[in-house]
């Protein structure tokens, strides 16, 4: 227990090395433009159907579970409001990002892990290419610019799940629908919920380069560095989503 224990503050701290030099790392050249677009169009494009998929059944699902307490105390005009806060202040954010952290840092790890195992970064360093700005910052950038933006789709796409489940056991006309939305939507309502999805995006980025760039020799590490990739980066998301409650909670 108490080496479990030991062990996990070890890795913590080796973690937060890691994190700093990327900080270092970040604003030395040479910039690997051409990879950072390609880890765009791998993380943030190929998840968008995932995504996409994810937010409308979140809508969906949200808007008929409330639909019948709201009928209830005769609330059912506050409830597209309702969905659009759920949605875009807590739901969407942290499932996205759960999502992210099962798809992309998983996918982060193994990567790095195998090429980690077959010596390809090693080769990379023989060749006088630095793999950290090669396959480390690159990939956090892209993770860091993406998870916000397709965060901002799954708002969106909720949204209309919404109005597709209102419309179930009902007839709103779809303008009326936004605008209840945009009535009961304040600035303070997204400035926290978009903030904190670029941290998310930076923790799942920087967790699955960390678990894959570690990795010991032997495959079997390449699935241990994935596995243990998504589990970290998913405790490290409620983690953050916890404190940047507790901080808006005290400054909003």
């Amino acid at each position: 227990m108490i080496l479990d224990i030991k062990n996990t503050f070890a890795e913590i701290g080796e973690t937060t090395i890691f994190a700093k030099r990327f900080f270092k790392e970040v604003f030395i050249p040479p910039y690997e433009t051409r990879e950072f677009l390609k880890q765009c169009y791998v993380i943030g494009y190929k998840s968008l159907p995932l995504v996409a998929i994810t937010g409308f059944i979140m809508g969906l699902v949200l808007t008929l579970q409330s639909r019948p307490t709201l009928v209830k105390f005769g609330a059912e005009s506050w409830l597209p409001g309702m969905v659009a806060l759920s949605l875009i202040r807590e739901i969407a954010p942290v499932i996205t990002a759960l999502i992210c952290a099962g798809k992309i840092s998983s996918g982060i790890g193994a990567e790095l892990g195998s090429m980690k195992v077959t010596e390809q970064i090693d080769a990379m360093e023989v060749s006088a290419i630095n793999p950290y700005n090669y396959l480390v910052v690159t990939r956090v950038l892209a993770c860091t610019l993406m998870v916000p933006i397709l965060v901002f789709f799954a708002d969106a796409i909720g949204i209309i799940g919404g109005y597709v489940g209102i419309n179930i056991h009902g007839d709103v006309n779809f303008y009326r629908f936004l605008t209840q939305i945009v009535q009961s939507l304040e600035y303070l309502d997204l400035l926290p919920a978009t903030l904190k999805t670029f941290f998310f995006g930076f923790f799942i980025g920087i967790i699955g380069c960390y678990k894959g760039f570690n990795a010991s020799n032997g495959t079997e590490s390449v699935g241990r560095a994935a596995n243990s990739a998504v589990v970290t980066a998913s405790l490290s998301i409620f983690i953050i989503d916890m404190v940047a409650v507790q901080i808006t909670d005290l400054f909003f």
